[in-house]
């Protein structure tokens, strides 16, 4: 590619910075500049590890909300420190994967000289896309290019139900890669653009949006529906462990349950975290059954789970482990003795299995706890081995309504897809029925307690996506 009047340096200051609003601020209207200025230096290592760099620190700036950690029992010195360095480590990931992306480039050249450009950046654009896949499955909350589709542009996204978020990655690569050879003909030439090469190019965006609308009309046949209940108790997380709040959860609850057994539904939900571990349902409840996020042990090891506690039960039933935990706040890298004393909010979690469904009421289900909703490979397979909706358990404080934002298009994707509908539940949001189609119900208000009841569409037929990620297992 060749010079544009800006210089490397100005175009990855600006592309990055662009890139990390898009999620937030307008999707692919943002995020498509972005990638068009990054292939403009695609073949400068240092210059796309900046723009990877800017893209995450301004798009995932919410990290730094975690400060002050004192509550965990970090030092009030250290407190800023740690959560500026959490920060710096994603980005410096973002960084080092796109420079591997550029030399990759670089090689390709190499390599296969005669390989032509329209081919090298598809196979570019593929590269990426696995790489955020397998980013989707880490332990990294990572929101990228797929991801920030939504809710900015809904017809588009209507594609992730034949190719997943994975597909939306390639196609805005080559838009961006398309309109970045379109600019630099005329820059360098001083010639228009080759109209057969623009026609194809306004064709493509055409056909992807009139497909993906397309797709969303035709949403899988409703085979049944659940009644429930939410419950959005906006409990800060730095209060969980206050004795006062402790004395008022139990009453909280019980109006919640309460409130549920006049609205005449199947269960109430509530989100992740909100009961201790070895808690019990208290005498006298409402005959109302409760799923909800909270911690078990199995066999000396805790575990964040979903449960589900019946009227009259002793014990709860296991519905749902964790299986993607928190760095820092609920899993701890190997550290020297000492180093990671009082970091663990719950004081060390260990994974559950990998596969995400499972059955309550007689209806089978996929599920999702905090950040999990990340991955959508995980929730396409359990739709393909029999889930008819899906449930996403959250917490979500203290971060700001930027992370809300980013976790509801997620979920957005998620449901598209899937061709499910996705019930999110979050201690302080966002608290949303997602339809198949994608249409996003909200239930609540962010950052504030309350109560809500929701009718779950149940739908059996499978998507062409879950279909490839159950036949790729």
């Amino acid at each position: 590619m060749g010079d544009l009047r800006l210089s490397a340096g100005w175009r990855a200051l600006i592309g990055g910075v662009l890139a990390g609003l898009a999620p937030s601020l307008g999707g692919p209207l943002l995020m498509l500049p972005a990638l068009t200025l990054l292939w403009s230096f695609a073949e400068r290592t240092r210059w796309c590890a900046a723009w990877g760099l800017l893209a995450v620190l301004v798009s995932h700036a919410w990290m730094l909300s975690l400060h002050p950690l004192t509550w965990m029992g970090v030092p009030a010195l250290l407190s800023l420190p740690v959560a500026i360095t959490l920060w710096l480590s994603c980005g410096s990931c973002a960084a080092a994967l796109l420079a591997v992306w550029s030399l990759v480039l670089q090689q390709s050249r190499r390599w296969f000289p005669r390989l032509a450009p329209w081919w090298r950046a598809g196979v570019l654009a593929l590269i990426w896309a696995w790489a955020e896949l397998a980013l989707s499955g880490s332990p990294l909350f990572w929101i990228g290019v797929g991801g920030s589709t939504l809710p900015w542009d809904l017809p588009l996204a209507g594609l992730s139900r034949w190719f997943g978020s994975g597909g939306l990655v390639v196609v805005q690569l080559m838009w961006a890669w398309w309109i970045c050879g379109l600019v630099e003909r005329r820059a360098i030439n001083r010639r228009p653009a080759n109209r057969h090469g623009l026609w194809i190019g306004f064709a493509s965006l055409l056909l992807a949006h009139g497909l993906g609308a397309l797709l969303l009309a035709k949403a899988p046949p409703v085979t049944g529906a659940l009644s429930m209940a939410v419950w959005q108790p906006a409990v800060p997380t730095r209060e969980k462990l206050d004795p006062e709040q402790q004395r008022q959860l139990p009453q909280a609850l019980l109006a919640a349950l309460q409130g549920a057994e006049g609205k005449q539904v199947d269960a109430l939900v509530a989100p992740e975290g909100v009961l201790p571990s070895r808690w019990r349902m208290p005498q006298g409840s409402p005959p109302v059954p409760l799923i909800s996020g909270g911690f078990r042990w199995v066999r000396g090891e805790q575990r964040s789970a979903l449960l589900l506690f019946s009227p009259g039960a002793e014990h709860p039933v296991p519905l749902l482990d964790k299986h993607r935990l928190v760095p820092i706040g609920e899993w701890m890298p190997p550290l020297p003795p000492g180093v990671n004393a009082g970091l663990s909010a719950v004081g060390g979690l260990h994974p559950g299995a990998a596969s995400r469904l499972f059955t309550v009421f007689d209806s089978p289900a996929a599920g999702a706890i905090c950040y999990e909703i990340a991955d959508g490979s995980s929730l396409a397979l359990a739709a393909a081995e029999g889930a008819d909706w899906l449930l996403s358990i959250a917490n979500l404080d203290p971060y700001p309504l930027q992370l809300q934002q980013q976790f509801l298009a997620l979920a957005q994707l998620r449901a598209i897809e899937s061709g499910r509908d996705l019930l999110s539940v979050a201690n302080t949001g966002p608290t949303a029925l997602i339809s198949a189609d994608g249409h996003v119900e909200r239930l609540l208000p962010p950052m504030q307690a309350g109560l809500a009841k929701v009718t779950v569409q149940r739908r059996q037929a499978i998507s062409f996506y879950s279909w490839l990620v159950s036949k790729s297992r």
